[in-house]
């Protein structure tokens, strides 16, 4: 897990729970990692003859945001060495420079020489082959590089420029890196390696007793040698006091943009809502595309890493940023996904930030035939979120730009991809990427992209379009409520598959069922038997264990950490159940148990306000990726939807300052 992210759409890092450096993405937010699940960027420190790493449990280390901005508010203490560190660390918003500023305080009753090693652990592109680093002492300064990625590594104490480095191997050649060579206090000078290379530089100072040192840390990426140099002598001239101060402002600014009046909310839970807006901001590529997070960490059990673009995580991100409003946002990934799209009209599971096909597990072969390696709820998902853009922002021209080569591009797709007997879209895989079927929620998803298109064909004139959208989409309907849903029992089944040996009903209950028919409006959040489906779903899915929440869906097995439990609580379903009640509250009495709601996401976030995927049902501990995009701006939407709702019913008159245009 990642305990604080740091980004600017170009550089992205994150910091774990001891403050150090585990991700670093450069230059796409998401792609080009240029660390590994073995690559830690250790900061020790070293007094009265021994050196000690922030790692050691024996550091008492907080790690959190300065509030309402992108930079940290790190704190580590070690009452035995008598010494105290504080960090305000940020990227740069207007260029890739990441800073880091200490200030190491001396609690002891004596003046002491103080040292601080911080070591540079990378994998650059991916890869350990042609890896070099060495010392350039005209910058004053570590470089490594390989190809276009150049990283330079530098800082200063007390104004005096780093007296120590080293440069070697780790772990290869059997070394584990040049940190080990801090250990002693005394770094051994070797200039220059190539291969597996690690880089470790220490600052020293005099510190009096009670008083405090200032160290400012940088690095600065680039493509090339002379653009680093540059913009390393941009950096000198503006001084790191300036580019952390004006990151600050910029991200204030930019989470304030508008005045929220978070009637009835904790200040905890307003808190997230506004460090959510900050932590998805970083895990937006300046290319448009969204990516699921950047934790690295899961590939340490032979995953892949989340670092991509899913049609789905980022279509519903999307949704949330365009409800904040921060619709440049959404410009841009929309203009990613027409350019992403399929010939055929549909997404494929997931992409890369520079546009290319990313990694799957969707088969296109099952019992010797073909079939489509696509989740159908990311398609219709692109469009139901262009359906909130434009009703937020009227942007005609952008709508008749897109609309032959992504809306109805799609929505022909989506007319076509259909069981004739059934009205309903023909199996896909499902929305947690397990069944390939025809499930409640996908049928539901494409009902409401349908619509949408419909929409949008009316709304440019294009009769012909319209009629065809507005036919199939009342079939999908037709065919949810006949096929899917069980009127006697008041359920709906989960997964209808098509012939492939299986039995063809698989009634799992599972919260996407219930979340889909009421989003999607194929039912009203009222009806009877959305009210019975929530109360099964709630009385099963409540996972035993006492933290609370709501699991994904009847026997989930993904990361579950103890048997005899249906599956680990999620924010995403547990927030889904509050935007179900949310839309189904008639009185401000209904809407009091939102605010509940939000109260159990924020208590059950990092201390730095980041939630992860899924949670131990038992202990409550961060399970799976952290952060989870996903998760932040399911939040985000449904801390909208209840100032939404309070406006609705009069409540509230100036909650919700984003208005959707009339």
């Amino acid at each position: 897990m990642r305990h604080l992210v740091l980004g600017n759409g170009s550089l992205l890092i994150a910091l774990d729970g001891a403050g150090q450096v585990r991700d670093l993405y450069f230059p796409y937010a998401g792609e080009e990692l240029h660390t590994g699940p073995e690559c830690v960027h250790r900061i020790g420190v070293w007094v009265d003859g021994a050196l000690h790493w922030l790692s050691d449990p024996r550091w008492q280390v907080s790690v959190a945001y300065q509030k309402e901005t992108l930079a940290s508010a790190i704190l580590a203490v070690n009452e035995a060495l008598g010494i105290e560190l504080r960090f305000t660390d940020a990227v740069y918003n207007e260029r890739n420079i990441f800073v880091r500023r200490v200030l190491v305080t001396n609690a002891a009753h004596t003046a002491r020489r103080i040292k601080l090693f911080f070591n540079q652990q990378l994998i650059i592109s991916e890869s350990a082959r042609g890896n070099t680093a060495f010392y350039e002492p005209a910058l004053q300064s570590v470089v490594h590089h390989r190809g276009r990625r150049v990283f330079l590594f530098s800082g200063t104490m007390n104004g005096a420029y780093f007296s120590q480095y080293a440069i070697g191997h780790f772990n290869s050649f059997g070394k584990e890196g040049t940190w080990r060579d801090a250990e002693d206090g005394v770094l051994g000078g070797n200039a220059i390696e190539h291969g597996k290379v690690d880089s470790t530089i220490g600052f020293e100072a005099d510190v009096a007793a009670g008083d405090t040192a200032v160290l400012d840390y940088w690095m600065v990426a680039g493509e090339t040698l002379p653009e680093v140099k540059r913009e390393h002598s941009y950096l000198l001239a503006k001084t790191p006091d300036h580019l952390l101060e004006t990151t600050q402002n910029y991200w204030r600014a930019w989470v304030n943009k508008y005045q929220y009046r978070f009637f009835g909310m904790s200040e905890r839970a307003v808190r997230l809502f506004k460090t959510s807006l900050l932590v998805m901001r970083t895990h937006v590529d300046q290319r448009g595309g969204i990516i699921a997070s950047c934790d690295a960490d899961i590939a340490r059990d032979g995953y892949d890493t989340y670092a991509y673009v899913w049609p789905r995580d980022a279509a519903l991100a999307t949704v949330a940023f365009v409800k904040a409003g921060y619709y440049e946002i959404a410009r841009r990934f929309f203009s990613f996904a027409r350019e992403v799209v399929s010939d055929e009209g549909y997404f494929y599971h997931k992409y890369t930030v520079s546009k290319s096909l990313g990694s799957s597990w969707h088969a296109w072969i099952k019992n010797g035939a073909r079939r489509l390696p696509i989740q159908e709820d990311e398609t219709a998902l692109v469009l139901y979120a262009l359906s909130v853009y434009y009703a937020h922002t009227k942007n005609i021209e952008f709508i008749e730009d897109l609309y032959n080569p992504l809306i109805k591009h799609c929505a022909e797709f989506l007319c076509a991809y259909r069981d004739l007997r059934t009205g309903l879209p023909r199996a896909s895989y499902d929305l947690w990427e397990e069944k390939y079927g025809t499930t409640v929620f996908t049928a539901s998803a494409v009902y409401g992209a349908l619509t949408a298109a419909r929409f949008f064909a009316d709304l440019l004139g294009k009769e012909y379009d319209a009629a065809r959208f507005q036919k199939a989409a009342a079939e999908v309907r037709h065919g949810i409520l006949t096929h899917l849903m069980r009127h006697q029992k008041e359920v709906a089944l989960h997964c209808v598959y098509e012939q492939d040996g299986r039995p063809p009903i698989d009634d799992t209950l599972d919260m996407s069922n219930l979340y889909g028919l009421v989003q999607f409006a194929v039912l009203p959040p009222d009806d009877a038997r959305v009210r019975a489906l929530r109360a099964r779903m709630l009385h099963a899915l409540a996972p035993k264990g006492g933290v609370g929440g709501v699991a994904r869906h009847k026997n989930d097995t993904y990361f579950r950490s103890a048997a005899g439990v249906e599956g680990n609580p999620w924010f995403i379903t547990t927030l889904w159940l509050a935007e179900v009640d949310i839309k189904a509250a008639k009185t401000a009495k209904d809407l009091e148990k939102a605010t509940a709601y939000f109260d159990w996401v924020a208590a059950h976030a990092l201390p730095s306000g980041v939630l992860a995927e899924q949670l131990d049902p038992f202990s409550g501990a961060p399970l799976s990726v952290a952060p989870l995009v996903w998760s932040h701006a399911e939040y985000v939407t449904a801390v909208i939807l209840y100032l939404e709702k309070l406006e609705a019913l009069g409540v509230c008159t100036t909650c919700y300052p984003v208005k959707v245009q009339e």
